[in-house]
């Protein structure tokens, strides 16, 4: 690995503790293994509004099928195991004019394809509480993490290395070369500055996150993209219970980004960052959050070939935006409802509303690499996102969900994502994972 990224943090970190974590039990290969079977069916539908010779709405809905294969480990003092999964998507309904969403791949003539499949796996070690992981896999942190904001998981191919030998803390470190979008069968895809667009075939990450106690945990993490940037990150995450019934969360967020060797995107020098204040009484969550983007690019983060990674650990990127333009800033309003005290439990209410003003890249200067678009100055958007979500708590269909999402959006800004001009949408997400064994 080239990483040279704070190569005394799990020293600095381990060096704070001495209390060592329990081994993890050691049954097996076959007796620790588990089968799941998840049927994922998705709906999409997102109005345009002002897309001038562009695409006018997308209309697609499909069904996924994921088997999910994780065995234990071989007895001794290093164990051996597999992951292994299948996946098949299905179109259910959609049209070369109503296609875009990401749910399903497009062809050479921009018709959605009637049904796609995948399948892959990973090899994985174990000595004590620290696990190697190497294939096809789904790491998930601030500074390279995959989702599944669509059919089916992102997924990256490399190394993945974790380590809970301590009691509270996490060490974390990665290798990766190539990956591959939910709506994709192309396992060698390139990993990307999503908002640049360029493309880097190598990117290490290591870090940390260490949980003092039930109230506060703290997250440091370092990562390089060849040739496009270094990026560095730190949390802080502390909860205060006011009383048996009520407590008050804040977290905070801030990335520091600067661009690395041949700067394939252009300069970057930008510092981002976001602080939210949770209110908790009983059935009720009450939130505000700021989040402020200092540098005349925007704050960008890992992409695949057609949709985001997760890895923007930031209180205000949400549903549809972001709000990282260059020199953003964005305040956010949200209500969260669970309606297990009223005598409904797995039923749950969401609404929020996020605005942001001060678009502003009229100092913007590339280099000969600039990668990022204009947006202008003075530029303004909003978001606002209403959820309901149920899941059946018990019976033949415990765990399944239902998820009712709709999002409005409006910018001033004169260039964004694909995804970000005028729309409104609306998304219905049901699954159902069945744990054979």
């Amino acid at each position: 690995m080239k990483l040279s990224l704070w190569p005394a943090l799990p020293l600095a970190m381990t060096s704070c503790f001495g209390q060592m974590a329990y081994a993890a039990p050691d049954n097996g290969f076959v007796e620790d293994s588990s089968l799941t079977l998840t049927n994922r069916n998705f709906y999409f539908y997102r109005n345009n509004l002002n897309n001038p010779g562009g695409q006018n709405y997308r209309d697609e809905w499909a069904h996924g099928i994921v088997l999910d294969y994780r065995s234990g480990y071989t007895q001794g003092a290093v164990g051996l195991g597999v992951d292994a999964y299948a996946q098949l998507g299905i179109k259910l309904d959609s049209g070369k004019g109503r296609t875009g969403t990401g749910l399903l791949p497009v062809d050479s003539d921009g018709r959605p394809e009637d049904d796609y499949s995948e399948a892959g796996g990973a090899l994985k070690a174990r000595i004590s509480n620290t696990e190697l992981k190497y294939g096809n896999l789904t790491p998930y942190n601030p500074v390279f993490g995959t989702g599944n904001a669509r059919l089916f998981t992102t997924r990256a191919n490399g190394f993945e290395l974790t380590s809970r030998e301590l009691i509270g803390l996490l060490l974390d470190a990665g290798h990766f070369t190539s990956g591959n979008d939910s709506a994709s069968t192309n396992s060698d895809g390139a990993l990307k500055a999503l908002y640049a667009g360029v493309e880097t075939r190598n990117v290490d990450y290591l870090g940390g996150r260490y949980t003092l106690n039930d109230q506060l945990s703290l997250s440091l993490y370092g990562s390089q993209f060849t040739d496009i940037w270094r990026q560095y990150y730190a949390n802080a995450n502390y909860t205060y219970a006011l009383t048996p019934n009520q407590s008050l969360n804040l977290d905070f967020n801030i990335y520091r980004t600067n661009d690395e060797g041949q700067s394939l995107a252009g300069r970057i020098d930008n510092t981002t960052w976001s602080l939210s204040g949770a209110y908790k009484v009983g059935a009720h969550r009450l939130t505000l959050a700021y989040q402020r983007v200092n540098g005349d690019e925007p704050f960008d983060y890992l992409g695949f070939d057609q949709q985001p990674g997760t890895s923007i650990f930031l209180a205000n990127s949400i549903q549809v935006l972001d709000f990282n333009a260059p020199n953003e800033r964005s305040w956010q309003l949200r209500y969260d409802l669970d309606m297990a005290p009223f005598g409904v439990p797995g039923l749950s209410f969401m609404s929020r509303y996020v605005s942001g003003d001060h678009i502003d890249d009229s100092h913007y200067d590339g280099g000969p690499n600039g990668a990022y678009g204009r947006y202008g100055s003075d530029g303004k958007q909003w978001e606002r996102d209403i959820e309901a979500r149920y899941v059946v708590q018990s019976g033949k269909a415990k765990d399944l969900s239902v998820r009712i999402r709709q999002a409005s959006v409006r910018s001033t800004a004169q260039v964004a994502l694909a995804d970000t001009t005028d729309n409104n949408e609306v998304r219905v997400i049901i699954e159902y994972p069945l744990n054979i064994f």
